[in-house]
């Protein structure tokens, strides 16, 4: 009788793809059931309401997820595009005046109203004036930058004043996407 001197044939070792999908090939058994149990009609109105619900949390999860990770993936469609990404980095790595805008108009509220009025009117209008004075600044400064990294996207500067100064309105803890650079970090040249 013939017998076998090796007890498992050798297997070829896996080797992990750059950019691979990450998990292993599903057998045809659990694709057959991950197929059926997607294809499943639910029976009620309530059962479907109830899968629509799921959806719109996973979908929300991976949202929110991507708000604070920058990933393009799962940003909603305002958000998305090298032009974007771009544009919420060169206004989360400058230091703007803007920042300073809260404290300041809060400064001069309480001034306003223990007896310094006119104090607190000059921070006010102060501050309102060296803000549009920033925004006009960002504005130029912006356009000048979409012109050198993208010059052969003609959209690349509709709405990306607004979508700047809108970002840079905003404190920077609680801007959303999360900035993903620091004050003062230098841009990659290209965001393609």
């Amino acid at each position: 009788m013939f017998r076998r001197t090796s007890s498992q044939p050798e297997t070829p070792a896996t080797t992990d793809k750059v950019g691979g999908k990450g998990r292993p090939t599903p057998t045809r058994k659990e694709a057959e059931a991950a197929a059926r149990a997607r294809a499943k009609v639910p029976r009620s109105r309530k059962e479907q309401a109830a899968a629509q619900r799921a959806a719109r949390g996973d979908t929300s999860q991976k949202m929110r997820e991507a708000m604070k990770t920058g990933d393009e993936r799962f940003l909603p469609a305002r958000d998305r595009g090298p032009v974007r990404r771009f544009l919420r980095d060169y206004v989360d790595a400058r230091f703007s005046f803007i920042e300073l805008m809260v404290p300041l108009l809060i400064a001069s509220m309480v001034l306003s109203y223990t007896g310094l009025a006119q104090l607190g009117n000059t921070i006010l209008f102060s501050t309102i004036m060296v803000i549009i004075f920033d925004i006009i600044m960002l504005r130029f400064r912006l356009r000048r930058e979409l012109a050198s990294r993208f010059p052969d996207e003609p959209t690349a500067t509709k709405g990306a004043t607004l979508y700047a100064v809108m970002r840079s309105l905003q404190m920077k803890f609680l801007r959303l996407p999360k900035a993903q650079v620091k004050i003062g970090q230098k841009l990659p040249e290209t965001y393609r």
